[in-house]
């Protein structure tokens, strides 16, 4: 049957590399023509020497639906009728090398694991209730609201009794009700775009444009991003644009030649992965990463992208030695055509979405990462902010009584927070792999642990910039993360774990209540030291202010386990000044050391401040002062 015809007009835009709802022309899509229903097949192979549409339709068979070609594009299609949504489908292409069997790479849904057919869907039928929370979110003033994230992984964080993954529907009823009550703004997913391993986490993806059918289909993962509108959390959606795996069924050497990827290994693979980098420079596949970007937000409602590895994909020398890289054409190091991809790619996604927040993982000191491109930059909304997090690990990690000895990475980090617009990452990178979960991190007994943890997060919540924990963290798992089990949620049978628990609800509820703590955390006008040089006592303070002259809270940190009584710290202002947090608190596990009653700053200068007053520094802890109305 002649194919419905591919508008020229979408053709000249994907050619252009600029056609931006692209998953609506490629791909499988239901459509009725000459009065027939069935289903039109698209896709852009254009190297091949014919293509056909097999699936459960016609017995698998390639000489029966032989795609038709359109013209220089590249593009073939064709329209089969009697074909239903549900229908599972490939692509048999055949190549210079013989015929090659292939997924459709705009598939918007594929079988179930070990399974790799895509799955004709349709789509606009779920009936959304989020629409206060899209409009909200159109004039979300990211800058000066709170953002503390969740970071979940769907298969582990819990399992169904029988031991199973909870669906995206059972993850709705349960994971939505935990993060309402912990108090985070955001949940962060890592990547449930298809992938065949489970061991990748989803950072090896074979389906840009299909959520993974471990934990349901694409209206029950429609259903859960729509629950967390509808009770004011935010989705975003760990996605990954600069490599992809080299598994034979997928967009490797689609077409029987390097076509999503470069031929050259030195430009083509990743060493470190085993898997195939993108060529930015080829239009077309700019469009099909783009394209993805904009379904995800598009189709799914999500308010954000984390771009996963960003600094792999600015570098051509990265992670490899002399003779292993190739440079561009001034002889350089960087990625010219990544660094306009990513700078494209922010451009499109925020203009046309309003309000969400496209975030970098960018662990180099690349500038301007969250600079707009209109001044050099690449044009995110935030960038995670590694070097804060090593700095701040590697001293934790340090016994109590070394920790002056390496102060300074306690102050390094200062000298650069505001350079960008800074997200504080405590992910699932830092506690897998022989790297031990948070708490088994630190030294000392099981209370110094705990005491530690407790300040970890306290000191977080109080640093300039947003937020970000992998789920565990919030109440002190001790297993290091597999992605095989789910956490261990029966450490909440214990008082200590459900103290740490609190004290994150309770950081959670400080950060949003407190404009000091969120108000400016991009600026420098939102921070400034007391006392950044008290390393014989590992004892640090600052000042955290909002927008407006009584938003001020006092931080003061002890670093080692020795209460520190009598300790005079510059404020201010005179008069009372109040403890509304301490890390210490029995709440929390702790021993429950501070100043429950109003302290009173009187003139003695103190620390380049006018006033000054005592304070008692618990062990190990953190405490915020506020001026007593």
């Amino acid at each position: 049957m002649e194919s419905p015809a591919l508008s020229e007009f979408d053709l000249h835009l994907f050619a252009e590399g600029r056609h931006w709802h692209i998953y609506n022309v490629l791909g499988a899509h239901p459509l009725t023509a000459s009065g027939k229903e069935g289903v039109r097949f698209a896709v852009w192979a254009p190297n091949a020497r014919s293509v056909s549409v097999i699936g459960d339709f016609n017995g698998w068979n390639s000489a029966q639906h032989v795609m038709r070609a359109n013209e220089s594009s590249g593009v073939w299609s064709l329209f089969i009728p009697g074909v239903r949504p549900g229908a599972i489908y490939k692509f048999a292409i055949s190549t210079a090398r013989g015929e090659i069997i292939k997924t459709d790479p705009y598939g918007q849904a594929f079988e179930h694991r070990p399974s790799n057919a895509a799955v004709v869907t349709e789509r606009g039928r779920y009936p959304w209730g989020d629409g206060d929370w899209l409009d909200k979110r159109s004039r979300f003033d990211w800058q000066h609201r709170p953002i503390c994230i969740y970071e979940v992984h769907p298969g582990s964080w819990q399992h169904h009794g029988s031991g199973r993954w909870l669906t995206y529907r059972e993850l709705a009823d349960q994971l939505v009700p935990y993060v309402l009550e912990t108090g985070f703004t955001h949940i962060e997913l890592l990547p449930i775009t298809e992938h065949p391993l489970d061991e990748s986490w989803g950072y090896q993806t074979t389906g840009y444009y299909a959520p993974t059918s471990r934990y349901g289909s694409p209206d029950d993962l429609r259903y859960l991003i729509d629950q967390c509108h509808q009770n004011n959390i935010g989705v975003i959606l760990d996605w990954v644009p600069g490599h992809f795996p080299d598994d034979d069924y997928a967009l490797a050497r689609f077409d029987g030649t390097a076509l999503y990827e470069h031929e050259d290994p030195r430009r083509g693979r990743h060493q470190d992965w085993g898997t195939l980098i993108y060529n930015y420079g080829r239009r077309e596949v700019r469009n099909f990463l783009i394209g993805s970007a904009l379904f995800w937000l598009d189709a799914y409602h999500l308010d954000g992208l984390r771009v996963d590895a960003v600094a792999s994909m600015l570098y051509l020398n990265y992670s490899r030695d002399e003779g292993e890289w190739l440079p561009n054409d001034y002889g350089g190091h960087e990625n010219l055509e990544a660094i306009e991809f990513l700078k494209d790619l922010n451009r499109v996604c925020q203009s046309r979405f309003p309000g969400i927040l496209m975030m970098a993982e960018e662990s180099t000191s690349w500038p301007r990462v969250t600079r707009p491109p209109e001044i050099g930059g690449l044009g995110f909304n935030l960038k995670w902010n590694m070097g804060w997090m090593h700095d701040t690990l590697r001293y934790f990690q340090q016994d109590p009584v070394y920790r002056q000895y390496h102060h300074e990475k306690l102050t390094f980090g200062l000298l650069y927070a505001f350079s960008e617009n800074f997200l504080l990452p405590l992910s699932h990178d830092e506690v897998v792999h022989g790297k031990s979960s948070l708490i088994q991190k630190m030294p000392g007994d099981e209370w110094q642990q705990r005491a530690s943890l407790r300040l970890l997060f306290s000191y977080m919540y109080t640093y300039p910039g947003a937020k970000l924990l992998f789920m565990g963290g919030e109440f002190g798992q001790r297993r290091e993360w597999s992605e095989k089990r789910e956490l261990d949620w029966n450490l909440l049978e214990h008082d200590a774990h459900r103290g740490i628990q609190t004290l994150v609800r309770d950081l959670n509820g400080l950060y949003r209540r407190e404009p000091a703590l969120h108000g400016r955390n991009f600026t420098g006008a939102g921070f400034e030291w007391i006392d950044c040089h008290d390393s014989p006592q590992s004892v640090i303070s600052y000042v955290r202010k909002g927008g407006q002259q009584q938003e001020v809270l006092v931080v003061i940190v002890n670093f080692t386990p020795i209460p520190r009584q009598h300790y005079r710290i510059g404020v201010p202002s005179g008069g009372a000044w109040q403890e509304i947090f301490n890390s210490d608190s029995t709440y929390y596990g702790g021993s429950n050391l501070g100043n429950p009653l109003p302290l009173i700053a009187d003139d003695q200068p103190w620390m380049a401040r006018p006033c000054s007053l005592e304070v008692t520094l618990p062990p190990l802890a953190l405490i915020i002062l506020r001026a007593a109305p």
